[in-house]
């Protein structure tokens, strides 16, 4: 199986306008326009996927369908509530060709972490079938895996590596270290304002939301960190700051939603109706967007 490393498209997921399903022929269009790019991967039903919206059947229906669809390696997440659920979705992501597997830690209840290492330590143990199985840590959403937990995981073997949406550069550190003592393991970033610091010290690569309406700033910024283009760089990176700052207006994953509106996809309904608050800086940041992203573009093709 090929690493995770480089730049990943985590991939928003596009509802249909009345139940609780994926609209398929949207979803291609969101997997061609990811491909297009020449993304390095992508990322199904993660946070920016809003996996939590959708039942056991129809991420398994997805998934078969994306995997198929896609001319990329495509990771899934199987994360659930429940080890029974999270390993019903893993065996299915197995037989269907996924690339590899993301799991959280369990959702909504509170578990030591204790409790969260013999969860993951028994998903590995009970997995039918050979597939990457990478650690996914999104404290802002769920139980944390705490650098402790995720470094004595990682140590065991049994794990791929970790996309870790902390944001924090001491849990970075402490991956990082373990990465010297597992060398095989993969420490992917998975909140995008760390990915320029994070990547030039060593991260494989980043799983990224920003990359899933603006590839080509996540793609040109890896290419001049990973080419030493330090001036580039830095362009980039304020570039990217600046995205994020209009994106912390929303909740997650709404600003990475328009985005790919803007750039002439259809996403479908948003899970939850915009406030006016929320309408009028919405409104903003469209007008916003339509003047800056021409000057982003030209600043990619180096």
């Amino acid at each position: 199986m090929q690493p995770v490393e480089g730049v990943f498209a985590a991939a928003i997921a596009p509802r249909r306008s009345t139940g609780h399903e994926i609209d398929m022929a949207l979803m291609f269009e969101v997997i061609d326009f990811l491909c297009s790019k020449k993304v390095g991967g992508m990322a199904l039903f993660g946070a920016t996927g809003e996996y939590i919206h959708f039942g056991l059947e129809e991420r398994v229906r997805v998934a078969q369908l994306a995997v198929k669809r896609s001319r990329v390696p495509l990771l899934v997440n199987v994360s659930h509530s429940n080890l029974d659920g999270a390993l019903m979705l893993a065996e299915e992501a197995v037989s269907c060709g996924a690339a590899g597997l993301m799991l959280m830690a369990p959702h909504f209840f509170r578990y030591s972490q204790l409790e969260i290492r013999e969860y993951f330590l028994e998903f590995a143990k009970a997995l039918r079938g050979d597939i990457p199985i990478y650690l996914y840590n999104v404290p802002f959403f769920t139980n944390e895996i705490e650098p402790e937990t995720a470094c004595q995981l990682l140590g065991t073997g049994k794990f791929a590596g970790i996309k870790d949406s902390s944001g924090r550069e001491d849990y970075l550190a402490a991956l990082l270290r373990q990465k010297e003592l597992s060398p095989f393991i993969r420490v992917i970033l998975g909140n995008d304002s760390l990915f320029t610091r994070g990547r030039s010290v060593g991260a494989d690569g980043v799983i990224s939301g920003v990359c899933c309406g603006l590839p080509e700033l996540m793609l040109g910024l890896n290419r001049a960190i990973v080419t030493g283009n330090a001036v580039k760089r830095d362009q980039l990176d304020a570039r990217l700051m600046e995205y994020i700052g209009w994106l912390n207006h929303f909740p997650v994953p709404i600003g990475v939603r328009e985005t790919v509106a803007l750039r002439g996809l259809k996403i479908g309904p948003q899970a939850v109706p915009f406030s006016p608050e929320t309408a009028r800086a919405m409104g903003e940041f469209r007008e916003w967007f339509t003047g800056w992203f021409p000057e982003l573009l030209a600043e990619t093709n180096f």
